[in-house]
């Protein structure tokens, strides 16, 4: 699922330093000459493409950047100090375009790849510079140029790195709610989700993660119903599913079931996506006395033989979801340092993701086939049961 992350900021690059108008005093040299040094120049602000973050959600709370100025020059020929150059990192995918002209300056698409988007102005020079033949005593100097400044746009096409999984009203929505400022809409309502809903979770500066909440999933989501094929696709490109189980169902049903009709579809469309990391979160355990809570969700755990990590929230309440979200960000920087320092890793990782977009293809071509089949031979039908042999029958999908 891919969606696009914005964020306009203003870079002013630094000033470079003036130059010195000075001349050398010191006993027995009344007259020694000019030896005015010339400024520093101005710092450059430059960004990095980085795969540490993966959201921009850090710069649109902090819209202005300044690199730091060049110092002026100083008497006995000393140059003013270089103003630092300024580093911001962004995540790699980050499209950089100037916002008075329109112009792409640059795709990041590589780990460490950086451009220059402000360059520092240059110093100014001092008088020691003028000296000459004719000129024994220069007054002359020059300033140090600004800075460039420049209205930048910030585009990044964001895969989300958690999908959640659930049935139609198992709280997906209001879990995204209470972990971002995402507000999708929420009513006591099956299929209340229609389309695909993102939030950033941030857990502190640069380090924030992606949730998907998407439309609900239920049984034949695999062969094509309710929104089957919308929903497995975009969950087969995260990297973490969230299983989000509701606790205290409406209709009485067995959380356990839920679980496992999820499971059949998953392995239906994708047995590859099936042995996805899934991490089960028991949600709204507000509804379920206290003292029976616990009983209930070992009761579950123990249905299902589940041995990965579970999680016990109540999302309405925002209790509980700290800490899942805590452990979910070091799992992302895990997988991300992983990813970085192994390479066969990162190849698997690959291998993987391209075993299951194969396998989603193979399933939706399927459904296609049979949905082809089905319909002509309908028309075969009508053909046959047909009297008035000149009536043509035209069967409109």
């Amino acid at each position: 699922m891919k969606f696009i992350d914005e964020a306009n900021i203003t870079v002013e690059a630094g000033k470079g330093g003036n130059g010195c108008l000075s001349f050398l005093r010191e006993k027995f040299r009344a007259k020694g000459g000019p030896d005015g040094g010339d400024g520093g120049d101005g710092g450059s602000i430059t960004l990095e493409a980085t795969n540490t973050t993966n959201t921009l959600v850090d710069y649109r709370y902090q819209p202005r950047y300044r690199a730091e100025s060049g110092e002026g020059g100083r008497g006995r020929n000393c140059t003013g100090a270089k103003g630092e150059d300024l580093l911001l990192k962004v995540p790699v995918g980050t499209t950089v375009i100037d916002r008075d002209t329109l112009e792409v300056i640059a795709d990041l698409t590589q780990h460490g790849q950086r451009v220059v988007v402000a360059k520092g102005g240059f110093h100014g020079l001092g008088n020691t510079r003028f000296k000459s033949s004719v000129n024994r005593t220069p007054r002359q100097t020059t300033n140090g140029t600004p800075g460039e400044e420049r209205q930048l746009k910030l585009e990044l096409k964001v895969l989300a790195d958690v999908g959640l999984l659930g049935l139609p009203n198992a709280g997906k929505s209001t879990f995204i709610r209470a972990v971002s400022a995402a507000k999708p809409k929420v009513a006591d309502y099956p299929f209340t989700t229609l389309v695909p809903n993102l939030g950033v979770v941030s857990i502190e500066k640069h380090r924030s993660f992606v949730i998907a909440d998407v439309p609900g999933l239920i049984e034949g989501a695999s062969e094509g119903a309710g929104l089957g094929f919308q929903f497995l696709r975009h969950v087969s490109r995260t990297r973490l599913l969230l299983h989000i189980v509701d606790m205290a169902p409406f209709d009485e049903s067995e959380p356990a079931d839920a679980v496992r009709s999820i499971e059949i579809e998953l392995r239906k469309f994708s047995p590859t996506l099936e042995k996805r990391e899934r991490w089960l979160v028991l949600n709204k355990l507000d509804l379920i006395p206290e003292s029976e809570r616990e009983a209930k969700c070992s009761e579950l755990i123990d249905q299902l033989e589940w041995t990965g990590p579970v999680y016990q929230v109540s999302a309405i309440q925002k209790q509980g979801t700290q800490p899942l979200c805590g452990a979910i960000m070091d799992y992302i920087e895990q997988r991300n340092k992983q990813t970085l320092e192994d390479p066969d890793f990162a190849a698997a990782e690959e291998e993987i993701r391209g075993k299951m977009e194969e396998e989603a293809r193979l399933c939706i071509r399927n459904f296609h086939e049979q949905r082809a089949l089905a319909r002509n031979s309908k028309v075969d039908d009508q053909d046959d049961d047909g009297d008035d042999g000149d009536v043509e029958v035209h069967y409109v999908p």
